[in-house]
């Protein structure tokens, strides 16, 4: 009798386990959405440089593999692939393309969320590799724009972001260990601070304005801050596939890897297509 009793017991036991756990292969949305204003983020679409002639276009996407919950807490595995690419825009509709950085790598997330409250942390391992294009060439001195001529630019690294999010307000530090660089100049540690706000039923249900600002400690030679800041409409869900319009500011070190010791600050609008 007791024999039966427990595996009973057992069986009840295991079947409540189970029904509190479930796993989800190539799931539809990401666990942790790509935060906002952070420029490593995967984005398809045009940013437009203000008064510069110049402009950005982003291809990319990040795509979970894996999703295992339990409770209310969501594990996830997958990977980063895209680009962001510098071009120069010209009469006739051309544009040739300056210069190119290809990113690429694994991540992970772990999400917890209670009602309104959710807290997690990002973990990705990642290359970067930055490379001039023909756009950046000028045939008519037959030599480098600007005098700047192709040079190796690749970055290896490890990154965490935990945050915290109550309701439409998220918040998020960042911590970067570059364990392979070239060329050789970089400090090891870049240190990030940030958040994004999504205004949620403000217009209504299906537009969502936002406000988000990110900044970026780095070091060459001697550190240096990155900041930008973001605002614009999302039509649709707010951390979910949609379509973004959208002003920013940038300012500090170019965001290519060709230009990475040039100083900026510019204004753009633009567009993406949240995926």
């Amino acid at each position: 009798m007791l024999k039966r009793i427990f595996i009973i017991q057992f069986f009840l036991l295991t079947a409540v386990c189970f029904s509190q756990t479930a796993t989800e292969w190539f799931p539809d949305n990401l666990n942790i959405q790509p935060f906002t204003a952070n420029f490593l983020e995967p984005k398809a679409g045009f940013s437009f440089v203000l008064g510069r002639g110049q402009l950005r276009l982003d291809i990319g996407t990040s795509s979970d593999f894996l999703h295992y919950s339990k409770d209310n807490a969501v594990f996830s595995f997958g990977a980063d692939l895209f680009t962001y690419t510098r071009l120069r825009g010209e009469s006739e509709f051309h544009f040739p393309v300056e210069a190119i950085d290809y990113f690429f790598g694994l991540n992970a997330g772990y999400k917890v969320k209670e009602n309104e409250t959710e807290y997690g942390a990002r973990f990705r391992l990642s290359h970067i590799s930055a490379h001039f294009v023909d756009g950046h060439f000028d045939y008519n001195y037959y030599d480098w724009r600007e005098g700047r001529i192709p040079r190796v630019y690749s970055r290896e690294f490890l990154e965490l972001f935990p945050y915290y999010k109550y309701n439409g307000l998220r918040v998020y530090a960042g911590l970067t260990y570059l364990f392979h660089t070239s060329p050789k100049v970089f400090g090891k540690g870049v240190y990030q601070l940030g958040f994004d706000y999504y205004a949620k039923d403000l217009i209504s249900n299906g537009i969502t304005p936002f406000l988000a600002y990110d900044f970026k400690l780095s070091k060459i030679n001697s550190y240096y801050g990155n900041n930008i800041i973001s605002a614009g409409l999302k039509f649709g869900k707010p951390y979910n596939k949609g379509f973004s319009i959208f002003a920013s500011y940038f300012s500090g070190n170019s965001v290519h890897g060709e230009y990475f010791d040039y100083r900026e600050h510019y204004s753009t609008i633009g567009f993406s297509v949240d995926l």
